[in-house]
């Protein structure tokens, strides 16, 4: 029997991150089942499963070694060693490999292009900001006024932000901007630019991406989250873009969806295992 794969998320208590992380650990479930492989899940804080708890699980039902994959698309933070040397500490004969971080493996950069080319796709309906529900986000509409609708508009003359999470590690930082110019080169060479943005604690935010790209002469920008899944982080981005937008009516801003839960990403996540089992003697 191969040793379980443990996904670690940093946790969230936003119930739609919750549940698509769940969603995913199934499909993940799922497809290694056939192989005897066991897959489980937990966060590192502010939801449930914690780590912890998967892990006793884990070690409960006789495994004693593991792979740890962080479910992350920057590079491995120094909370991940010290959660999982936690873990050892509390239980002695445990033993495990980490899996590589996701990004930017190129099967990621190619689920950012679809996403991109989804919303690009959505251009020719109307596509509002506006509020939808209790919060701000983006919605679209079915129909607007012919005095609102945006002309059209080439590639040339829509740029891209992408945006990722914001640390305070500079080196994850800078991997997102080489994730953004690896995305522009091999997926959005047909568009003005890619600029680079963050959701939170490190400039620019998703209203400095804008501006970066209205000043270059964008007539359209696509917003698109290096997010893995949908939930607060995801409305934030959204919310950022529409508070610029109200201010900017003359600039088209659409926004992309995040990857999601989807099989391309668990072709990536099993790679990463399989990966990782090359270590275990």
């Amino acid at each position: 029997m191969k040793p379980p794969l443990l996904l670690i998320g940093q946790g969230s208590q936003d119930d739609a991150y919750a549940a698509e992380f769940g969603r995913f650990v199934h499909r993940l479930r799922c497809r290694l089942d056939q192989s005897g492989a066991d897959v489980s899940g937990g966060y590192l804080e502010r939801a449930t499963p914690r780590l912890s708890e998967s892990v006793a699980s884990l070690v409960a039902r006789g495994h004693h070694r593991l792979v740890a994959l962080p479910l992350s698309l920057s590079r491995l933070g120094e909370e991940f060693p010290a959660a999982m040397a936690l873990e050892q500490q509390r239980h002695p004969t445990l033993m495990y490999d980490y899996g590589r971080p996701l990004g930017p493996d190129p099967r990621v950069l190619a689920l950012l292009a679809e996403r991109l080319n989804e919303a690009a796709a959505e251009l020719s309906r109307p596509r509002a900001l506006e509020l939808a529900g209790a919060r701000p986000r983006l919605r679209a509409v079915d129909s607007l006024p012919a005095e609102d609708h945006h002309p059209h508009v080439e590639p040339g003359e829509t740029a891209v932000v992408l945006v990722g999470e914001g640390s305070t590690d500079a080196t994850a930082n800078a991997e997102v901007h080489r994730v953004s110019r690896l995305f522009w080169e091999t997926h959005a060479y047909d568009f003005m630019t890619v600029e680079t943005a963050f959701v939170s604690v490190t400039p620019p935010g998703v209203p400095g991406g804008l501006e970066r790209c209205r000043r270059l002469g964008a007539k359209r920008v696509i917003v698109v989250p290096y997010l893995l899944f949908a939930g607060g982080m995801l409305e934030r981005v959204w919310a950022q873009a529409l508070a610029y937008g109200a201010g900017h009516p003359d600039l088209d801003i659409r926004c992309a969806e995040v990857i999601g839960d989807c099989e391309t990403l668990a072709d990536v996540v099993i790679d990463r295992y399989e990966e990782a089992l090359q270590l275990v003697p």
